[in-house]
């Protein structure tokens, strides 16, 4: 049986990278994973999924502030019905379901700093798609989340900068660095399709294949 793999997809928004790590799963016929991991990490861990939704790439001074009924336990704790629940803890839940997932097959996980969580894994292959703000501003708008370039832009720079604070906080790199990643895109530069190629071409040697 072929050993299993794992591609992890950094992304900037607006820049396509949920869309080609779909294109790259169907692609490869393995299992893609994005805001499904939500729905694994509530299942796993009998919490309400409207938690993980909240507190989804966001760091805990966020998640904090969010649910601000702290109900005595330590620093960064809360109670939903009558569980204990901290921001660390949602978080490991999330890691924990991506490590059963990365064992049970290969497949591509987009964001929440996959990378790092799964960088013991042997055939593990980051990427990370980065694109210009013109073509994010095409994209955001294309798919109707804002009516107006300024706040396309806005937009943009608020989740991008949520998701970079999410990555630092967790991870001892920096999040869009190349350094940080096997392989890094500017998707505003090809298609979706043509992208995923190269990405692809990139797995198969990787892989040896």
């Amino acid at each position: 049986m072929e050993e299993k793999y794992v591609i992890t997809i950094g992304r900037q928004y607006g820049s396509g990278g949920r869309e080609i790590g779909r294109m790259l799963a169907d692609a490869l016929g393995i299992k893609y994973y994005d805001k499904e991991l939500l729905t694994e990490a509530a299942k796993s861990s009998g919490v309400n999924q409207e938690l993980f939704e909240a507190a989804d790439e966001r760091t805990p001074s966020f998640f904090s502030n969010l649910w601000s009924f702290n109900l005595g336990f330590n620093s960064g704790a809360y109670l939903l019905g009558n569980t204990p629940l901290s921001d660390d803890s949602i978080y490991a839940a999330q890691c924990n379901v991506m490590k059963e997932l990365a064992e049970r097959s290969s497949c591509v996980i987009v964001g929440r700093s996959a990378d790092y969580v799964l960088r013991n894994h042997p055939r593990l292959i980051s990427i990370f798609i980065h694109a210009s703000i013109e073509a994010k501003v095409r994209r955001i708008m294309g798919r109707n989340d804002c009516k107006t370039e300024n706040e396309a832009k806005a937009l943009a720079a608020k989740k991008d900068k949520l998701r970079s604070s999410y990555y630092n906080f967790y991870t001892d790199k920096t999040w869009g660095d190349a350094a940080s990643y096997d392989l890094s895109i500017d998707s505003s530069k090809l298609t979706s399709q043509q992208v995923c190629k190269i990405i692809i071409d990139y797995v198969n040697m990787r892989l040896g294949k």
